[in-house]
């Protein structure tokens, strides 16, 4: 296999072949992050090279919404692609004692890593059609809904300042613009799911767990239909519910929760636990066998979040609406 890295951002595109694992060698080359230019970039892999696109096994990291394009090219034409953590290529950067860091550098440093990670990670696959326009749906009324809670700001501020009644105006008629739009991406949402009979049951299970309504509900139906986890431990690492602890030597230090993943999911899952602690017998079982044993109302609040990605994964891998466990 040979191991190419890329570098993109949104004027151009570095590779580095990484010619000799033991001595390191390596050939370089840029390209300007057009997509006129992509069958350069392909004919410049297949001919410098000299490998069959299966043969190649490429490494990039999201950059925004500047990857895409030529991911999907490349993908198509045959190469395997390595999508790498942004966080986990640093600390991998950090331990080869890289000391600069250029558009280069971040090249060749992907080409080692796609190296030494391409035998225990799974490469890319691009989502079905139906699951990337639900993704674009989310990403767009998560977008509008955090401009709103801006602007909602903006005019409580406006209520301590003197601020004129044109600048009110305009914000109240931003914010009413604002609520049209995302109740119809709303809308919009709930049909595109209701139009796919596997988006359609899937959110149906999950929403039969109490504490799980329709914000969540169609944030976890894009989740499990995007990401296939083989276990529900998985599923909550992912969500950044697992435990990270702090310890050393005799030093016992804090646990948290790790916090990595999406953050707008845990928000919407720590509202979903404090309803499923009042409402859902089972969470509210297992909130209260926390705090009898020491825990602290928030620590219980998110094993309970834990809890919850555990029994969402469990509806959607049994296929089964949720029961109520009896004591």
């Amino acid at each position: 296999m040979m191991f190419i890295g890329i570098d993109i951002s949104k004027e151009k595109i570095d590779l580095s072949w990484l010619r000799d694992q033991l001595t390191n060698k390596i050939k370089t080359k840029v390209f300007k992050n057009k997509r006129q230019d992509f069958v350069t970039i392909e004919k410049w892999l297949l001919n410098t090279t000299k490998s069959a696109a299966n043969e190649l096994v490429i490494t990039l990291e999201p950059t925004g919404v500047y990857h895409e394009a030529l991911m999907y090219f490349l993908h198509e034409q045959g190469f395997n692609i390595i999508l790498a953590n942004p966080s986990k290529a640093k600390k991998y950067a950090d331990a080869l004692n890289i000391i600069h860091k250029t558009d280069k550098s971040d090249a060749t440093m992907l080409a080692h890593y796609g190296c030494a990670k391409h035998a225990v990670v799974n490469y890319w696959q691009p989502e079905a059609l139906a699951i990337r326009e639900l993704k674009a749906l989310i990403r767009r009324l998560d977008a509008l809904e955090s401009n709103r809670q801006r602007e909602a700001n903006r005019l409580e501020a406006s209520e301590f300042s003197n601020v004129s009644a044109r600048v009110c105006q305009s914000i109240k008629v931003t914010i009413a613009f604002l609520d049209d739009e995302i109740k119809q991406l709303k809308s919009d949402i709930d049909n595109h799911i209701d139009n796919e009979p596997d988006l359609k049951r899937n959110r149906k299970l999950l929403e039969s767990i109490s504490g799980i309504g329709p914000v969540l509900s169609r944030e976890l139906t894009y989740l499990f239909a995007a990401k296939k986890f083989n276990k529900a431990k998985e599923a909550a690492a992912y969500c950044g519910l697992i435990p990270r602890h702090n310890e050393s030597g005799k030093l016992k230090g804090r646990t948290s929760i790790s916090k990595l993943g999406p953050a707008r999911i845990r928000c919407k899952l720590y509202m979903a636990a404090v309803v499923a602690g009042q409402w859902n017998k089972t969470i509210k079982r297992h909130k209260l066998t926390l705090i009898n044993n020491g825990k602290t109302p928030m620590q219980a609040v998110c094993a309970n979040m834990r809890k919850l990605i555990h029994i969402c994964f469990g509806v959607i891998k049994n296929q089964e609406a949720f029961k109520l466990q009896e004591s």
